[in-house]
């Protein structure tokens, strides 16, 4: 058995992002089963895993939501996708954004 367990949220406000990939947060220290990106700004969004590579779009005003172990017969032991530890997330605008923030919520299992 496993329990879902809440990550700490990882954000950035507008002002702190630019048009090169700046990090969010710190890297991951577990692994996310599940994850989603709000963009809560009024500019487009490119994410990525490596702070090189554009990995995913998340439009302004939009989020995109992640389901890694969707159908996992047993999350605490199973080989489903998962993003790993040390993950870092980047972020650039596409469109520069004037207001708000950018939010990054994960779901991990811990075992019982």
């Amino acid at each position: 058995m496993a329990i879902v367990r809440f990550d700490a949220i990882l954000s950035i406000a507008s002002g702190s992002i630019t048009n090169s990939y700046t990090s969010v947060g710190s890297p991951l220290a577990n692994t996310w089963r599940m994850f989603k990106i709000t963009n809560n700004t009024d500019g487009d969004m490119m994410f990525s895993a490596n702070a090189s590579t554009d990995n995913l779009f998340v439009p302004a005003g939009g989020f995109t939501l992640y389901d890694c172990a969707t159908n996992a017969a047993n999350v605490a032991v199973s080989d489903t996708f998962v993003v790993a530890v040390g993950t870092q997330f980047s972020i650039k605008y596409i469109s520069a954004p004037t207001k708000g923030t950018v939010y990054i919520e994960g779901i991990y299992a811990k075992g019982v």
